[in-house]
């Protein structure tokens, strides 16, 4: 598989199929990986790879994973941001859908907010966000999930470190996409759509907000997963919003 490397920062990452690129993340929350593709609400590589320049990658220090890099215990959802633009700039890819699974919406924020002239439509899958009554569920799910295989490969790093770390994913910000604020999300101009859940860590309220607040975006039907035929609705709407939004140069080459 091919690797992205910079610095002490190692990204696994693949591709498939042709066209206007679309970097598209799976869930796992910290576990996010290339892997976990198969059992998704559904395999977008393997649904766009006709329609799309499908690019997807391990996140850093996944358990499972192939990608390495230090725990950034600043701001580490700017840390995210920039693995996943330093990818598309090793590509040689300048503007580009994003499609983002769980921890996947906290992502499009910062991408958004990062790099508003190149993410030119974003996709919210089953997004990760802040649930007031409980709010510790993604620290608790971290610490469950993450935290025993992690250190059992790397434990040069210590339990304090870990700890700023989630404190600053999501303890910073205890709202909404941990991410990004509201005033973000509601004066940002880039299409959006939101394809909502509701699990403890996918509140349904948080979907409802960005498609709410964001001045274009777009909702699906709440639930879509059953029956199939409903679930390949949402699979083509994703498509045809996607297609809507190719930058007319790209579309007319």
């Amino acid at each position: 598989m091919p690797f992205y490397e910079k610095g002490n920062v190692r990204i696994r990452y693949e591709e498939t199929g042709s066209g206007f690129p679309l970097l598209v993340t799976p869930g796992g929350g910290l576990n996010s990986q290339v892997t976990n593709w198969p059992t998704a609400v559904f395999n977008a590589p393997e649904e766009f790879k006709n329609d799309f320049r499908c690019i997807t990658m391990d996140q850093r220090n996944a358990n499972g994973g192939e990608s390495t890099g230090p725990i950034p215990t600043g701001d580490p959802w700017d840390a995210f941001a920039d693995d996943q633009l330093g990818l598309m700039d090793h590509l040689g890819i300048d503007k580009f859908f994003y499609m983002g699974y769980c921890i996947g919406g906290c992502f499009a924020g910062k991408l958004m907010q990062r790099a508003p002239g190149r993410v030119v439509a974003a996709v919210f899958c089953q997004s990760v966000g802040h649930r007031p009554e409980d709010p510790d569920v993604m620290y608790r799910h971290g610490h469950e999930n993450w935290v025993p295989e992690f250190r059992a490969r790397r434990p040069d790093v210590t339990m304090e470190t870990i700890e700023k770390y989630f404190h600053n994913l999501y303890r910073v910000n205890p709202d909404f996409l941990y991410s990004v604020s509201r005033d973000f999300i509601r004066n940002c101009r880039t299409p959006m759509l939101v394809l909502p859940d509701d699990t403890p860590a996918h509140p349904y309220q948080t979907s409802v907000d960005v498609a709410s607040l964001a001045p274009n975006a777009e909702v699906t039907v709440f639930p879509w997963r059953e029956p199939p035929e409903l679930k390949a609705r949402t699979i083509n709407r994703v498509r045809n919003f996607l297609k809507a939004h190719v930058p007319m140069r790209a579309a007319a080459q």
